[in-house]
C-alpha cells in the first residue's frame, strides 16, 4: 500500500495536476476527457468495421454459391442486421427488382404461346440503371453510416495540441506572476509547480493527438477499402441480375 502510495506521489501528471490552479485543473481534465473519447471512438469504429465485414463476406459467401435465381435465395438462416451491408445491397435489388416486373407485366406486352396468354417479364436497360442507382445509394448511406463521427477524430486531432499547448503558455505565464509577486523559499516550488504543468499538458496533447492521427487515417482507409468492395459486390449482383432478366435484343 506505501509502494502504491508512493508512485503516485511522484507521477509527474498526478504531482502537476495537484500543484496546478483551478485553469490549469480544467485543461488537465479536459485532455484525458478528450483521450478516453478518442479510444471509444476508434474501438468502436473498428469493432463495427470487422463485424460489418465480416458479416458481409459470409454473405457474399452464401450468395456465390447460390446464383441459379438470384432473386429466390433464401438466407433467412443467415445473419441478418444493419451490420451487413452486403445482406442490404442485396434486399435493395431485389426489393426494386421486383417492383419492376411487377409493372413490366402488369403494363408489357401480352404475347401468345400455345394458345395461351402469357404476360413477357423483362428488364429494360432503363430498369437496370434505376437499380444500379439504388445500390449506389445503399452504398453511400452505408458508408456514411461507417464514418458517422469521424470528423471528431479529426477534430481531436488538431484541437488535443493547442489545448496542450494552452496549458504550457497558461503554465508558464503563472509561473512569471508568482516570481515576481512571492519571495522566499516558496519560489523554488512555485516554478516547479508551473514548469511541470506546462510540461505535463504538452505532453497529454501529443498522447490525444497521436493516437487520433493514426486512428482516423486507418478507419477512413478501411471503410474506404470496404466501400470498393460493396461496389463491387453490387456489380456482380447486378450483371447476375442483367443476365437473367434484361431482354435479349435478337429479332
Amino acid at each position: 500500500m506505501f509502494v502504491k502510495v508512493n508512485l503516485i506521489a511522484v507521477n509527474p501528471f498526478f504531482d502537476a495536476f495537484s500543484h496546478s490552479d483551478m485553469l490549469g485543473r480544467l485543461i488537465f481534465l479536459g485532455l484525458i476527457a478528450i483521450s478516453i473519447i478518442t479510444w471509444v471512438i476508434v474501438l468502436h469504429k473498428a469493432w463495427l468495421t470487422y463485424i460489418s465485414r465480416k458479416n458481409s463476406l459470409q454473405f457474399e459467401g452464401f450468395l456465390s454459391g447460390n446464383k441459379g435465381n438470384i432473386l429466390a435465395i433464401d438466407h433467412s438462416h443467415l445473419h441478418d442486421s444493419a451490420l451487413n451491408p452486403f445482406s442490404q445491397l442485396y434486399h435493395v435489388l431485389k426489393k426494386h427488382t421486383v417492383d419492376l416486373l411487377n409493372k413490366n407485366r402488369r403494363f408489357g406486352e401480352k404475347q401468345q404461346l400455345q394458345n395461351e396468354e402469357v404476360i413477357a417479364s423483362y428488364l429494360s436497360p432503363s430498369d437496370i440503371d434505376i437499380v444500379e442507382s439504388h445500390l449506389m445509394t445503399t452504398i453511400a448511406s452505408q458508408t456514411k453510416l461507417l464514418e458517422k463521427n469521424l470528423f471528431i477524430l479529426s477534430t481531436i486531432v488538431t484541437l488535443a495540441p493547442f489545448l496542450g499547448l494552452l496549458g504550457t503558455v497558461w503554465g508558464i505565464l503563472t509561473t512569471f506572476s508568482q516570481l515576481q509577486t512571492q519571495v522566499g523559499g516558496s519560489t523554488n516550488q512555485m516554478v516547479l509547480g508551473g514548469l511541470s504543468l506546462a510540461l505535463a499538458t504538452t505532453v497529454l496533447g501529443l498522447v490525444d493527438a497521436i493516437p487520433a492521427l493514426i486512428g482516423y487515417n486507418y478507419l477512413k482507409n478501411s471503410i474506404r477499402d470496404f466501400q470498393t468492395e460493396m461496389e463491387c459486390f453490387s456489380n456482380e449482383i447486378l450483371a447476375s441480375l442483367e443476365m437473367q432478366y434484361r431482354k435479349v435484343d435478337v429479332q
